[in-house]
């Protein structure tokens, strides 16, 4: 039951875009294209399962070596090493799909939303808690963040194909402004999960 709360929570009411506001950048310049709302989706969903594990054990290395204060360059180390090794390998193994992710795997090093995560686990690296309990959080984090990122992605990458074709009422509200406008209210939506998982 932990897993599935966390899990829920981490998607809808503690949205990393609509409850964290990280990830802005990627989030209202890529999603002008539904195509590339999905690569870039998939993307940082597998980037960020896989940084959030490693530096989650990472964390448990640096405690014990009384150099915790390290963790913040570690993981960028971390997510830099892993972007780019993803990279090597989809562009030997799977070459179509190197293609179609083009310029959004490189820019995954430098999103937010991955950092914030493994700065998140980190904080499950207490050594006298139930390890059960621990494991089901991570994990359910490592999966709930990504996910939660890749449906506000999905959605508003659909709402702001809308947006532009309709008319805007002032040249003022064109482009980002309406789009952090149509974020402001899609953050209120979620709010309305808060009742309900917690």
């Amino acid at each position: 039951m932990t897993f599935l709360i966390t899990l829920l929570s981490s998607i809808l009411v503690n949205n990393v875009v609509l409850a964290g506001y990280k990830g802005l950048c990627s989030y209202i310049g890529i999603s002008n294209k539904w195509k590339s709302s999905v690569g870039m989706g998939a993307a940082l969903t597998v980037v960020c399962v896989l940084a959030g594990l490693i530096c989650w054990g990472i964390q448990f290395i640096l405690n014990a070596l009384n150099i915790g204060y390290l963790q913040t360059v570690a993981f960028i180390l971390v997510v830099a090493s892993l972007v780019q090794m993803l990279e090597i390998i989809m562009k030997k193994f799977m070459p179509s799909l190197y293609k179609a992710l083009g310029i959004y795997l490189p820019l995954i090093t430098t999103n937010c939303v991955v950092l914030g995560l493994a700065l998140q686990v980190s904080a499950y690296t207490e050594i006298n808690t139930n390890w059960g309990e621990q494991i089901q959080n991570v994990l359910a984090l490592c999966i709930g963040v990504p996910l939660g990122y890749y449906i506000v992605l999905l959605l508003f990458s659909a709402i702001q194909e809308r947006i532009l074709a309709a008319s805007t009422p002032h040249k003022a509200f064109k482009g980002a402004a309406i789009g952090f406008i149509t974020t402001a209210f899609m953050a209120m939506a979620v709010m309305s999960f808060a009742g309900l998982l917690g």
